[in-house]
């Protein structure tokens, strides 16, 4: 084959996305300032209204959105759906988990003890037990038991930064600290947090999330880097997302335990196939999108474009 012709191929090989993609976004109402959003087993869409104070539902058939305050002061960050199917929010105004039923949109809350004062509560995962566990970025991470409805904190080792959380396939939970740079590991027993030092300085670990192996992979504000440390190994490797000034925020790994990631210096929605070791954007198409959290189901991945008052969702 002429080189010219090789070339050519090649060229073309390189620009082929990895897999087929649809991109659709969906206008909220204006100034609710989205932050993370949750999809429900029915089929709509959770969001968290956090400039509004409110929790909001996409119908994504309809386009239809309606939305539910939370009370005086509320500012929710995180949602997620329990195994109840509500919707469990963490509310940073409240200083409070608030529990939405799905079907009446009764409000519940869940106060924080004394110890959790001024949390600025961030986000949740539920554990195999069915407890809920939850960061407070001023310092803390706990628990709540919803049979009991105790409500438990611990302060965090390092103190301030606790933010992104998951729950392994095996039942661990783990945390990421974005001020404190390393993820922890927390006893279910007795609540104390064991600190994993990621090798990159410095790199702001936000958000966690773990694959079906139980690799945890961490997106890394500061060092705009995508991570994964194996627990098994105790072995980390890490990707700089592509670009001159990456900012990676979001990260969740879908059913094929392929790794997505927002990037807020790209205002795009990365695509990482550890497989491939290569990345592949989906770039927004306005300005300032600041995806500050994804999730997904079967064949999609949802984020929250808090800087546009919309959500997004990639179908593949």
């Amino acid at each position: 084959m002429p080189r010219s012709a090789l070339a050519a191929v090649l060229g073309l090989l390189l620009s082929t996305p990895l897999f087929a993609a649809q991109v659709q976004y969906y206008p909220l109402p204006r100034g609710s300032g989205p932050h993370d959003v949750a999809p429900a087993p029915d089929g709509r869409i959770w969001y968290t209204a956090q400039r509004q104070g409110a929790l909001g539902r996409l119908d994504p058939k309809s386009g239809h959105t309606e939305q539910v305050p939370l009370g005086a002061g509320s500012a929710p960050h995180g949602v997620i759906i329990g195994p109840d199917g509500a919707a469990w929010v963490t509310d940073s105004g409240l200083n409070a988990i608030v529990r939405i039923d799905p079907e009446r949109l009764g409000v519940q809350l869940f106060p924080l003890p004394k110890a959790g004062a001024k949390a600025n509560l961030n986000t949740a995962a539920f554990d195999d037990d069915g407890r809920l566990w939850f960061t407070g970025q001023n310092g803390i991470y706990g628990r709540l038991d919803p049979s009991s409805r105790k409500v438990e904190v611990w302060p965090a080792p390092h103190g301030r930064g606790p933010y992104g959380i998951t729950v392994t396939p095996d039942g661990e939970v783990w945390y990421a600290s974005l001020a404190g740079n390393h993820i922890a590991r927390i006893d279910p027993l007795s609540g104390a947090a064991t600190v994993i030092q990621p090798p990159t300085p410095n790199q702001g670990a936000r958000r966690i999330w773990s694959d079906a192996q139980g690799k945890l992979w961490v997106s890394e504000w500061h060092s705009g880097q995508l991570s994964q440390y194996d627990p098994s190994k105790g072995q980390w490797q890490a990707w700089r997302l592509p670009g001159e000034a990456p900012h990676a925020y979001a990260v969740y790994v879908d059913e094929q335990d392929r790794v997505w990631v927002s990037d807020f210096g790209a205002n795009a929605i990365l695509l990482f196939d550890p497989d491939r070791q290569s990345f592949e954007a989906f770039p927004s198409d306005r300005p300032n999108a600041n995806v500050r959290q994804l999730l997904g189901r079967v064949g999609e991945v949802w984020g929250a474009e808090s800087g546009t008052d919309r959500l997004v969702v990639i179908r593949y």
